[in-house]
């Protein structure tokens, strides 16, 4: 739309169609409130986008977020979303190498096929036993956690009183995360597939004082109540672009190329300039959302910025081939990479690797994840593609603070993609290049993006995918009703840096729409 367009008066501006600014302006529009999205890039949907990354390939990946947990059934009823999301058949399987000989731990499969993999792993059924001890008291509290993250902020005490369960409280809200788990389990392997969970896009040892590695763990396992992650049926942008949908058909305007340059605010009116290819112009609303970080909205309001923040990941999109054969071949590739196939993650090696990114060195043994969106959802891919067996891989690297990519971003990130591709090589029976398909013009289908590349392309502050570390899903000092209020009554945060944020989940623009209905309505 053209810059004229999107000039005049709103109830609400939403700054940022990623696909928590679409569900605030789809809510806040069937609610009968007129609003305009400004979004600066070319499309909506922000970084829970389908894309081609490789020349000439017709493959559609999910180029930055892929799994959906958090997304609540509530939001997809109440905006009439058309998603389909698929479960995977196998949780995880971790490959490693025992008295000399190639084994894994499969989760998944059926109770019993798990059962058989823990003894496998570990020669008896107590490390199975203790699994399933610990993750029936995690998913108890998702049961009670997960339908308060569409609900005015419960305060600590009253979230403690809901969860009813002072040991799982102890495990998860005032002790590190690492005492639960040297708790439970004794084997190194499985210590270390529990913990993956609090480290995604968080940099943290397992005992940090903080917690942060607590409340990232928290968000990873209440998901839907049960913790499950699901694949969304045609990519991450089959999610987003469904919101799109919903909030135009609702009659939210979504002005795409028009880049907020400015917010201005007495407290009950605001203005929000922008900025186009043909111009700038300003829009005026009684409430203004900013889908963005807090970095973001303080330079939007030239204000004092937040503390910096800090992303931990590399990101890594493949299309093969084939899959390749296992070491370990007692299980197939196809149910390996179905879920989450674990790389260098035990323990202890989830310890050396924080330390040493800690004191400023890539890890000489970097972990991460991969998991096969195609193995579960094959639509993504083209005819050719899909009539050739080919299949995508997602790799998420843990343990890769932005630090370690300022010396030099290109160099550093080729130096962690090759060491952590030599840790999977590792576990397979043949080298993983071998099976990388080409694009048009003879190169590997493979990209990689480090923290600072997050940054450059999405505006994620040092790469931080949470837009900053996640908060606790209750009431703490100055978090107002719905976790996102702002210093100024009629300006709201509705990103994921907001209370309850991160992950594609669509929370905080719920709670933002409500805040502004609740504030309408008084």
């Amino acid at each position: 739309m053209t810059a004229h367009g999107a000039r005049g008066r709103y109830d609400a501006v939403v700054v940022g169609a990623g696909h928590n600014g679409l569900v605030a302006a789809a809510y806040l529009a069937r609610a009968g409130r007129s609003v305009l999205v400004l979004e600066r890039l070319g499309h909506t949907g922000g970084a829970a986008v389908s894309t081609r990354p490789f020349t000439g390939v017709d493959a559609r990946l999910s180029r930055y977020s892929y799994l959906v947990s958090l997304l609540p059934r509530k939001i997809v009823r109440d905006l009439g979303l058309d998603v389909r999301l698929r479960t995977r058949a196998v949780s995880s399987y971790t490959p490693v190498e025992r008295d000399g000989r190639p084994t894994g731990l499969l989760v998944g499969g059926g109770e019993r096929r798990t059962r058989a993999s823990f003894a496998r792993l570990t020669g008896s059924d107590r490390a199975y036993e203790a699994w399933r001890r610990f993750y029936g008291m995690t998913g108890r509290v998702a049961q009670r956690v997960f339908p308060t993250l569409t609900e005015p902020l419960p305060t600590r005490e009253e979230l403690r009183r809901r969860i009813d369960d002072e040991d799982a409280w102890r495990a998860l809200f005032e002790e590190p995360i690492g005492v639960a788990i040297e708790e439970h389990f004794t084997d190194d392997l499985v210590r270390g597939v529990v913990l993956t969970d609090a480290l995604i896009g968080t940099f943290a040892d397992a005992h940090d004082p903080s917690l942060k590695q607590n409340r990232c763990f928290l968000y990873h396992v209440i998901g839907g109540g049960t913790g499950a992650w699901d694949v969304p049926v045609g990519g991450m942008g089959a999610l987003t672009g469904a919101l799109a949908g919903a909030a135009r058909a609702a009659g939210a305007v979504l002005a795409t190329g028009h880049e907020a340059v400015r917010i201005a605010t007495d407290g009950g009116a605001a203005e929000v300039a922008y900025r186009t290819a043909d111009g700038e112009g300003v829009a005026a609303a009684r409430h203004v959302l900013v889908n963005a970080s807090p970095h973001e909205l303080a330079a939007l309001m030239s204000a004092p910025a937040p503390a910096p923040a800090e992303g931990a990941q590399l990101k890594v999109n493949m299309l093969l081939e084939r899959l390749p054969a296992l070491r370990d071949r007692a299980v197939d590739p196809r149910e390996a990479f179905a879920g989450t196939f674990h790389i260098a993650e035990g323990y202890q090696q989830l310890a050396a690797a924080h330390a040493e990114a800690a004191a400023g060195r890539v890890p000489a043994v970097p972990p991460s994840e991969i998991y096969c969106h195609t193995l579960t959802d094959p639509t993504i891919l083209g005819p050719g593609p899909a009539g050739r067996g080919h299949h995508t891989l997602t790799l998420f690297g843990l343990h890769a603070p932005a630090r370690l990519f300022t010396r030099d971003n290109d160099a550093v990130r080729e130096e962690l993609l090759r060491a952590t591709l030599a840790q999977l090589d590792a576990h397979l029976a043949e080298p993983l290049a071998g099976c990388l398909a080409t694009d048009a013009d003879g190169r590997p289908c493979i990209e990689a993006k480090s923290p600072l590349d997050l940054e450059r392309d999405l505006r994620l502050p040092g790469g931080h995918i949470f837009h900053r570390d996640l908060s606790w899903p209750h009431a703490g000092e100055g978090t107002g009703r719905w976790g996102v209020e702002t210093a100024h009554p009629n300006v709201l945060l509705c990103g994921a840096g907001a209370v309850r944020g991160g992950g594609v989940s669509g929370v905080p623009g719920h709670n933002a729409a409500m805040a502004v209905l609740e504030a309408s309505r008084g």
